[in-house]
């Protein structure tokens, strides 16, 4: 067999499975599904599934983490087109110039959260069955993680680069509370049957993180 075709047969198989997870859980709920069942579901067998993945969990992360590589090659470009704005504006500036710069780049940041719900758009099955209600508790802390971790991330790197000193912020609380307004708000969207477009959504989500950064750049 060539080298293209096992690729083909292995691209195959991982598509079969992934689409009898998410039929799977729109039937059934994902927490009571097993192994066979899904295998069974995509006509393959239960060696098959081992081979590319652990468990039904490693599926749903290795299904999440393709996703989300996706949207970071959309995303970075813009991000690193916001930066260097910054840079042509003013030199590293201190914490009280946060809402000049936020208003700055308040031109572009939607972008960047247009990107995010078109994606969301994309893969709206996969999304809306795994955070709806016949999902799994595990994928929505699973997706809040990571938004967290991201978020962290991503204040941290402001913070540094408009030289304040408020690094508090990009840990703990702050995090957590802008993941879950980002979670609380695809999820809503979707059960809702996306009544705002991607553009008005992200526009909305983006502002209402904006007021939690506001706020919480005046906390002691």
């Amino acid at each position: 067999m060539s080298q293209n075709s096992e690729d083909l047969r292995v691209r195959r198989t991982r598509k079969l499975l992934r689409d009898a997870l998410i039929e799977l859980t729109e039937e059934r709920g994902f927490d009571s599904l097993t192994v066979g069942e899904i295998a069974r579901r995509a006509m393959v067998s239960r060696a098959a599934f081992y081979r590319y993945y652990q468990d039904k969990y490693d599926l749903v992360e290795k299904i999440f983490e393709d996703a989300i590589e996706a949207l970071t090659r959309d995303i970075d470009p813009l991000r690193r087109d916001i930066f260097a704005s910054l840079d042509v504006m003013r030199p590293p500036m201190s914490w009280d110039d946060f809402y000049w710069i936020t208003e700055e780049a308040q031109g572009q940041a939607p972008q960047l959260w247009e990107k995010l719900f078109e994606h969301i758009e994309e893969y709206e099955r996969l999304y809306r069955v795994l955070l709806g209600k016949k999902g799994s508790p595990w994928f929505v802390n699973k997706m809040r993680e990571y938004l967290e971790e991201r978020a962290s991330e991503r204040l941290g790197e402001f913070i540094t680069h408009i030289g304040a000193t408020r690094h508090a912020l990009a840990k703990g609380l702050v995090p957590r509370m802008i993941a879950t307004q980002i979670v609380d708000t695809i999820t809503w969207w979707l059960e809702q049957g996306k009544p705002y477009s991607t553009s008005q959504i992200a526009t909305y989500c983006f502002h209402l993180v904006y007021a939690t950064l506001k706020e919480a750049s005046s906390w002691k």
